[in-house]
């Protein structure tokens, strides 16, 4: 259901229903009409973000999904503030008890333990030493993380134990933390991903809308790069009909500022996110909302999402081909397609808890 008020800052005006849950409220669609005719002061509600304990007794979560580069991730918070309307991860909020609408946005789950438990299980005989990512399902550099540092401090204990990291991100905070991945760097065992849709501020002020703006990503690509941590670039995820036409001037962009890498993926929509997303575009593009859905389904077989592997991250099609040519080709122009080179875990060094603070 639609709201009818507008929520500024927020990626979706939506609320769906809990798909594990046999109970649902919705909003009067005209409830905040009848309010402002009794009280013309009255002032439209706009959720504020709320932060939850999460008490998770590990911190690495491990995938075999062959459409990832990674099988080892940590992710310090669940739930996003970033409010892409888009977002694929939007699902896993319901398996809290939440919906993958507003409350993704509005509720997260933080895990002030997660400095803790990483070290722990780092220091475990049994880890084997190996890339993990931050993060694997929702930013860890929300705003938020100026306040809270827990991806800072996750990234401490990484680079005491000498354990590579990679990081995906849409945050230009990153860059706060550039003195903690130096240190990984130094033994090949960090990189960064930033995760540029579009170089159109209006257009990803209302993709992302407390994601960084497109400008400040592409500045922290320059300083990640002089810092001499390796970076590069994700057009994640390419949205047929409304942003593929950017992934050239993408791609050069962030080639003239030193990225060594990109990559891209098309949109996914599973489960909730088909009915958010496409009320994003009643709201925002009503006029391309059939045509951006129809090329979607031109990706997945007819459907909105398609979940098999291999197709999942790049769809099926001609359509697909095209999309996937196009990347390759903006890539190889800029001399962005060498091999990445593996990070390194040889000098990985286990440390008991508490014997970091000798270093």
């Amino acid at each position: 259901m639609t709201s009818p008020y507008s929520n500024h800052g927020r990626g979706t005006v939506t609320n769906p229903g809990n798909r594990f849950e046999p109970l649902h409220v919705e909003e009067d669609a005209g409830a905040w009409e009848e309010i402002a005719a009794i009280d013309p002061d009255a002032v439209e509600r706009r959720p504020k973000t709320r932060f939850y304990r999460d008490d998770s007794k590990s911190i690495i979560s491990s995938n075999q999904s062959p459409d990832l580069g990674f099988d080892r991730s940590v992710n310090p918070y669940r739930g996003c503030e970033h409010g892409c309307a888009y977002c694929y991860a939007r699902p896993y909020h319901e398996y809290l008890g939440f919906n993958s609408g507003l409350d993704f946005e509005t509720r997260i789950m933080v895990k002030e333990k997660a400095p803790e438990l990483l070290e722990q299980e780092l220091a475990r005989k049994s880890w084997t030493p190996q890339s993990v990512v931050c993060s694997g399902v929702t930013d860890c550099y929300q705003p938020f993380e100026r306040q809270f540092q827990i991806t800072r401090q996750c990234l401490e204990v990484l680079a005491e134990f000498r354990n590579p990291v990679g990081i995906v991100t849409k945050n230009a905070l990153v860059t706060r933390d550039i003195d903690v991945l130096s240190r990984l760097a130094e033994h090949g065992a960090a990189a960064v991903v930033l995760s540029i849709t579009s170089l159109d501020p209006k257009l990803s002020n209302l993709l992302e809308p407390r994601a960084s703006r497109p400008q400040a990503r592409l500045e922290a690509v320059e300083k990640l790069h002089r810092a001499g941590i390796p970076v590069g670039i994700s057009i994640a995820p390419v949205i047929p009909g409304l942003n593929e036409h950017e992934i050239p001037a993408i791609v050069e962009a962030v080639a003239e500022r030193g990225a060594q890498f990109a990559s891209g993926s098309v949109v996914r929509l599973p489960y909730q996110v088909r009915e958010i997303f496409s009320d994003w575009l009643d709201q925002h593009f009503p006029e391309r909302k059939e045509l951006v859905l129809d090329r979607i389904r031109e990706l997945r077989g007819g459907q909105l999402n398609d979940s098999q592997f291999g197709a999942r991250m790049t769809g099926r099609g001609p359509l697909a081909e095209q999309i996937q040519h196009l990347i390759a080709i903006s890539i190889r122009r800029h001399g962005l397609g060498k091999p990445v080179k593996s990070l390194s875990t040889a000098a990985f060094r286990r440390l008991l808890p508490g014997q970091k603070e000798l270093f």
